[in-house]
């Protein structure tokens, strides 16, 4: 029989779980539930336990569990340090808990940005993923990641490779600058002072499938906005590249629908400040997972 696993997204929005194939990354049993009603009550954790009791019912053969958070944890990886969607459970030892709850499971926990770029290494698409690679996820902030020796780099705290954080533009961090809501900011922004023809709205509403769908066209003020986005991400790459000496990077999340048009200034700002010895052996290409990233990346915490 295949080996399954219980892999669990929890998000700011949405607590999402389902059980994995452990060879094919097959999902079943899908399972999502609004964050805020489990916070309304006051018991989160205990609500995220009789969501799991349900699943390891109906799922006896299941032995392990893996479960992707938003924010920082401890670097045994049994508890939660700092969930910025879910402050109320911060300080939480919930491996402890849940391994007390269900003795014949295996609990095991990672940063959420962690868990997803794992998850490409087990369950991507792409054959030729090397052991050692930088993720960058594009969303409401951007996260990150490193896997070396096909193992998650956790930095001296447990914490390591938070590129959302770093110094940018503006006197802003990087996420401050490129967030979903900081680049629609800019694109409104840009079209006010914009006097060329454009087919993106002046009255404020731009949206992002708007903004890609614009650039797929060639709209020259959409191009000009991703140019702005593929420059600041570029910068913070470089950084990145020469710190951990790791050339083959995956950008994922809602918005990596842009990487065809962030990607001439990326590479722009790449060749500008780095050496033969990176550039001959550079690899910058698209996730694969798409939006069950997070869940699959939960899982793959268990191989």
């Amino acid at each position: 029989m295949a080996t399954e696993y219980l892999g669990i997204d929890v998000g700011g929005t949405n607590v999402k779980m389902g059980i994995v194939e452990a060879q094919t990354g097959k999902l079943s049993n899908f399972y999502s539930h609004d964050t805020a009603s489990w916070r309304k009550s006051g018991r989160f954790v205990e609500r995220l336990g009789d969501a799991i009791a349900i699943q390891l019912a109906e799922n006896k053969s299941v032995e392990k569990c893996g479960i992707g958070v938003p924010g920082l944890i401890s670097r045994n990886r049994t508890t939660l340090v700092e969930i910025t969607a879910i402050p109320e459970i911060d300080g939480t030892a919930i491996i402890p808990y849940f391994k007390e709850r269900f003795p014949k499971c295996d609990f095991f926990l990672e940063n959420d940005a962690n868990a997803a770029a794992l998850g490409e290494y087990y369950f991507g698409e792409d054959e030729e993923i090397p052991e050692d690679y930088i993720m960058v996820t594009l969303g409401t902030g951007v996260g990150g990641a490193a896997i070396i020796d096909k193992q998650v780099f956790k930095g001296g705290g447990g914490n390591a490779m938070e590129p959302g954080h770093v110094p940018s533009k503006n006197g802003k961090v990087l996420e401050r600058n490129i967030g979903k809501n900081e680049l629609l900011a800019l694109a409104n922004k840009m079209r006010k002072a914009y006097t060329g023809k454009s087919q993106l709205p002046d009255d404020g509403t731009i949206s992002t499938t708007g903004l890609v769908a614009a650039a797929a066209e060639g709209d020259e003020l959409a191009l000009q906005v991703f140019s702005e986005v593929g420059e600041m991400l570029g910068n913070a790459l470089v950084s990145m590249i020469r710190i951990l000496d790791i050339t083959t990077i995956l950008v994922g999340g809602g918005l990596s629908a842009s990487f065809d048009y962030i990607m001439p200034a990326i590479n722009k700002q790449l060749e500008y400040w780095l050496t033969p010895y990176y550039l001959k052996t550079l690899i910058i290409k698209k996730a694969t997972l798409g939006n069950d990233a997070g869940l699959l990346g939960a899982a793959s915490l268990c191989f």
